[in-house]
């Protein structure tokens, strides 16, 4: 399926506009009519499958089971559910929506949010090959750690108070349609599909009303850095090994926005160049898991405090991962 947004991208920049592959702004128009598509397409049916679902869903219960169980597991379980969703940063986001306007608890939420783009499927398959089973596991450790400890220290602060109320009207939504009658000691629901259609689609005019234009703006900065970086230039500036190199590699990929399963291919390239291994997958947890169009878009949903968080957070797992691997390896 995704493979239908990279040719339509290819066809909007090489045949419609005419522009050549080898050019930097053909690369950035292919890029830019990829993403956009991609990622309004995921957030209409993520958006609008997840409110429908969840229209039907008892929430008050799902909560209650959670909080019946180890906090610890819920972040376990959602760092494992990130790792296999084939989702870049961007492309996450309308499941985070969908969790935190379910009032699922942050940490749990946040958890998912961190690890959903670090690890995916094809990424593990293409590094298994390219650099060995240890390295993989590491890096999925990694990742899951990254997910687990995010969600624990976002629980500690109590972040929900920082987190935009773009879920609300849904959540009150919600409460004023469930017809909720005891029987037998158990709660039933009795919305219908047309009134869970009427919440999902409701839900989808909110919500996409106020990200559509930072996914335009976000995915336009990636476009145009994907497109007109130097070629050269990061391992030119990286490949001494030094101990700054490592946070300077986090902090150069946050403008940069590609997927797993994309930037594996120039972190293969970048170690045959000398780019030392932890500084490289340093580079490629941010570029993935850390870009600059999710932060333009997370600002709508969280306040400039817990994105501040949020990206120290990202800086300091990042960080550290890649000194971890550049001492063991």
């Amino acid at each position: 399926m995704l493979k239908i947004f990279a040719l339509f991208g290819d066809w909007v920049s090489y045949s419609l506009l005419g522009l050549s592959e080898e050019s930097r702004v053909g690369a950035a128009v292919q890029f830019f009519a990829d993403d956009t598509t991609k990622i309004f397409f995921l957030l209409t049916i993520m958006i609008y499958a997840i409110s429908f679902l969840r229209a039907g869903l008892d929430t008050d219960r799902i909560r209650h089971y959670l909080n019946g169980k180890s906090r610890f597991a819920g972040y376990t379980l959602a760092s494992g559910f990130g790792a296999i969703t084939p989702f870049c940063s961007c492309s996450s986001i309308p499941l985070f929506l969908g969790f935190t306007s379910a009032r699922i608890p942050l940490g749990i939420t946040m958890a998912f949010l961190i690890t959903s783009p670090m690890i995916n499927e094809v990424a593990i398959l293409l590094l298994g090959s390219l650099f060995g089973i240890k390295f993989t596991i590491l890096y999925v450790v990694t990742g899951l750690s990254a997910g687990i400890i995010g969600g624990i220290f976002i629980d500690l602060i109590g972040a929900e108070k920082y987190l935009m109320p773009i879920g609300r009207k849904a959540a009150d939504f919600a409460a004023d349609e469930t017809k909720a009658h005891i029987q037998t000691g158990k709660i039933q629901h009795s919305l219908n599909i047309k009134n869970r259609h009427d919440f999902a689609l409701e839900e989808f005019k909110t919500i996409f009303k106020r990200v559509w234009i930072w996914v335009i703006v976000g995915v336009g900065i990636g476009s145009f850095l994907h497109g007109f970086i130097p070629d050269g230039f990061i391992e030119s500036k990286l490949g001494s090994g030094s101990w700054w190199s490592v946070p300077a590699a986090v902090l150069l990929g946050i403008p940069l926005y590609s997927n797993a399963s994309g930037i594996i291919p120039v972190a293969q390239s970048l170690l045959a160049k000398g780019l030392p291994i932890g500084t490289t997958l340093a580079l490629m947890m941010s570029v993935v898991a850390a870009s600059l169009p999710e932060f333009t878009m997370l600002r709508q949903v969280m306040k400039p405090k817990l994105l501040l968080i949020f990206f120290a957070m990202l800086l300091v797992f990042f960080t550290m991962a890649g000194w971890i691997f550049n001492l063991v390896f």
